[in-house]
Order: C-alpha cells, then structure tokens, then sequence
C-alpha cells in the first residue's frame, strides 16, 4: 500500500511538471508570434516623391499634381486607387505597389506605370 501512494505521488509532480513546462513553451510561442504579427501588421512608409524610383516613374502622392505636358499618358481620373498595381483595400488612404516594393503610394496618387484595372 506504501508503495502505491508513493508512486502516485510521483506520477502527480511528473504531470505537474509536464503541464508546467508546456505551459511556458506554449507561453514563449504565444509572445513570439505577437511580436512577429505585430511588425507584419505595421503600416508602410509611404513613397516619397523625390526618391529615385518615384522621380524615374513620375510619380506624385496627388494625380492632380501630375503634368500632362510631361508625362501625356496622364488622364484625369486615372489615381493609384483604379491602377490594377494598386493592392490596398478600397478606401484606404494608401495601400502597397509592387513598383515601390516595400513602400506604400498615396490611393490619389499616380505614377506612368498606371494601368485600368478590369
């Protein structure tokens, strides 16, 4: 009968143990997938239009700004919100453009790349 209480006991801290050690693995997971998601989810810098590939693109953060005299494919009504580059959600502010990887356009901006989307 000792004996059987006595191992009983043992079983109890091992799982105690065990659950302990899980908890803190599944913790520490937990806290590292926060900090990752949270630097995912940050917003992108927006493009600025005095960069090098803004300056080769033409591209200005208003399509109003843009002069037609320089860059004829411009029309009125074409921004970056309707250019089928143009990933962000509709009616955000910005959104990410795979010409400016990394970075995000301005939805009223426009760059010579602009292509309708369908």
């Amino acid at each position: 009968m000792a004996v059987r209480i006595i191992c009983n006991l043992t079983l109890d801290i091992s799982m105690n143990t065990r659950n302990r050690r899980t908890f803190i693995l599944h913790a520490a997971g937990l806290c590292a997938a926060l900090a990752t998601a949270g630097r995912a989810l940050a917003a992108s810098a927006l493009v600025d239009e005095n960069e090098a590939t803004a300056k080769s693109l033409g591209y200005r953060a208003k399509a109003s700004s843009v002069d037609a005299s320089k860059f004829p494919k411009y029309a009125a009504g074409q921004r970056c919100a309707n250019c089928r580059f143009f990933t962000g959600a509709a009616g955000e502010a910005a959104g990410a453009c795979p010409m400016f990887s990394g970075k995000a356009v301005a939805a009223d901006g426009w760059c010579n790349v602009y292509a309708q989307r369908s």
